[in-house]
């Protein structure tokens, strides 16, 4: 069995959660627990840190692990999903999972796997595990799929916890409101483990420190005294920020967005710390600056091109998509800034009016689809959009949008492809943008 193989296998016994939405989503740890002990509970032989939140799980993982490997520590690093291949999902100091592993690991106990019938985010967390023990990794940043309470990432006992914020996302399974979505993602929170929270509010707060007292954790909340004095950004994209421990911090990650994110970094480094961890200030700089080379990070207000100036970004809720609609507003605002040009597509399970009340409208828009179940047909979108002050045509695929915004831009235009995780990784697929 080739790799391909095996991955079109995964997928089609497995089916994503990134692909069909809800059919593929299964609550609870049975599973788990029974690929676990069948494994020799792989988790328990290396250290973690375990990170769950409605946006910037990513970006803070990535960062936490680029700063862990410049430490010198043999760094794991789960995330998802995935924008181009599988293998993203499961790094070791930044290096994507063997191929031979993973086909060795579907392969061999797939008599095993047939009889369970685990879900895609299960079997595949349970891969990363053995990987990650077989490497023989000192520590592995773990990102929790969906909440937390019941995400099948939940078994380990992690040196650390961080919560980086609580929005509205994936209500269905989640809960309807801030305080029940903050209970499933303050379920990763474990008895004696410190937990840093990057953001928080008075509906949420309360749920986080009653979980604290019945674990006898201790909770740190890093927005009551932000380590963040000011913060710019270069004419790169890059973010400077002044803090109280690191003067002129250079992170590579420039969405407006990053700022709390870091703030959060910057807490869960200084835990680590105190807990033991040796991460010199040249780590937390070297992991700050170089996050997406050391780690494989894409997809995060990353410029593609300039002359036409092309940006993408995953976010894909109205939390995440406040701070980009932000961004691309000031960005246009720029002296010597042309028209801006939006690509956009969206899923069906996010919160669209929201989502469109808030982006620009000064635009001319670009409506698309993705290619998964999940995706709203872009003729739906355009209509939605309409609504809101949206306008623009249909486009049948993202490369096709894309590439006539591209042909369509003045040199000074600014083109913004998101919406949807879906629709940036299609971006990043195209031959001219594919690494």
């Amino acid at each position: 069995m080739t790799y391909e193989e095996a991955i079109e296998k995964l997928c089609v016994k497995t089916p994503m959660f990134q692909q069909v939405g809800s059919d593929a989503y299964k609550p609870g740890l049975v599973n788990t627990l029974h690929l676990d002990e069948y494994y020799g509970h792989p988790y328990r032989k290396f250290r973690s840190v375990h990170i769950a939140g409605t946006n910037g799980k990513g970006s803070t993982a990535h960062t936490l692990a680029a700063i862990l490997q410049a430490a010198g520590y043999r760094t794991g690093l789960y995330t998802s999903p995935h924008l181009t291949d599988f293998s993203e999902r499961i790094r070791v100091n930044g290096i994507p999972i063997n191929s031979d592993f993973v086909v060795n690991f579907l392969e061999k106990d797939s008599a095993f796997h047939d009889s369970l019938q685990p879900s895609f985010f299960e079997l595949t967390t349970q891969m990363a595990f053995c990987y990650f023990a077989w490497c023989g990794v000192d520590v592995a940043v773990i990102e929790t799929g969906l909440g937390g309470r019941l995400d099948c990432t939940n078994i380990i006992y992690p040196d650390l916890t961080v919560i980086t914020n609580i929005g509205f996302d994936h209500t269905q399974f989640l809960g309807d409101t801030l305080a029940e979505i903050a209970a499933e993602k303050a379920g990763i929170i474990k008895p004696g483990v410190t937990a840093v929270i990057g953001e928080d509010c008075a509906e949420t707060r309360p749920v986080f420190e009653k979980r604290a007292r019945e674990c006898f954790s201790r909770t740190v909340f890093a927005q009551d005294n932000c380590k963040i004095l000011s913060s710019s950004q270069t004419d790169d994209g890059k973010m400077i920020y002044e803090t109280l421990d690191y003067p002129a911090l250079v992170s590579e990650l420039g969405g407006l967005c990053q700022q709390n994110n870091a703030n959060t970094i910057l807490y869960a480094v200084s835990e680590l710390q105190r807990s033991g961890w040796q991460l010199p200030e040249s780590a937390v700089r070297k992991g700050f600056a170089e996050v997406c080379e050391m780690t494989g990070l894409r997809g995060r207000w990353q410029t593609l091109r300039m002359n036409p100036r092309i940006i993408c970004d995953t976010g894909h809720n109205s939390h995440g998509l406040k701070y980009v609609a932000d961004q691309l507003e000031r960005l246009a605002a720029k002296p010597g800034s042309g028209r801006l040009r939006i690509v956009f597509g969206m899923v069906s399970d996010k919160d669209v009016d929201k989502v469109l009340e808030i982006m620009p409208k000064d635009a001319e828009w670009y409506f698309t689809q993705a290619s998964v179940k999940r995706a709203i047909p872009a003729e739906s979108l355009r209509k939605m959009a309409a609504g809101f002050g949206c306008n623009g045509r249909v486009f049948g695929s993202v490369a096709e949008a894309v590439r006539t915004a591209k042909s369509e831009a003045a040199s000074d235009d600014i083109i913004y492809v998101g919406g949807s995780t879906f629709v940036v990784a299609e971006l990043l697929s195209m031959p001219e943008f594919r690494e």
